[in-house]
């Protein structure tokens, strides 16, 4: 049995040796990390495209039933109340006119809202914030440690004991 880096399991190395082994372990996580998120955003982007291809021909189709939607709105207005069947053709109409205003204004009231947002200012400003915060983070003091010689040779072969 070995270790990554081919060294047998259980030989003593280097710190040079296990922080060379450390960042090479780092670095092939970080490529797979890399190679993963470009995978996931290839199957978004797909999933994008698909969506906005059926979408848009649902669109078109809907587009291009409109036309049997008017005939049809014409015609039962004429059967329901007997008017004159170019009356009829103006009521439908009037009727794509005013769901056409409807939708507008709609929209408008969204583009306004979406103008209004500052939905990546709030991001960047955030991650400035964050910045900020990270750079005068200052490390926990860490206990020191006293040196080998100033131990007790009683803790040490009890640890050394304890982990036989």
């Amino acid at each position: 049995m070995s270790a990554p880096d081919g060294s047998p399991v259980g030989a003593e190395r280097s710190i040079g040796e296990l922080f060379a082994s450390a960042t090479a372990e780092m670095s092939a996580l970080v490529h797979d990390e890399i190679a993963l998120a470009k995978v996931q955003l290839k199957q978004d982007v797909k999933r994008g495209v698909v969506s906005g291809g059926a979408l848009s021909l649902a669109g078109v189709v809907a587009l291009f039933s409109l036309p049997m939607l008017d005939f049809a709105l014409a015609y039962g207005v004429n059967t329901w109340t007997g008017w004159n069947l170019a009356l009829c053709f103006l009521v439908a109409f009037g009727a794509n006119v005013l769901v056409a205003v409807l939708l507008g204004l709609i929209g408008a009231v969204f583009m306004r809202k979406a103008r209004k947002g500052k939905g990546p200012q709030k991001v960047a400003a955030s991650m400035k914030q964050t910045a900020g915060v990270l750079q005068k983070a200052k490390p926990h003091p860490r206990p020191e440690t006293p040196a080998l010689e100033d131990r007790a040779p009683q803790a040490i072969e009890a640890v050394a004991r304890s982990s036989s």
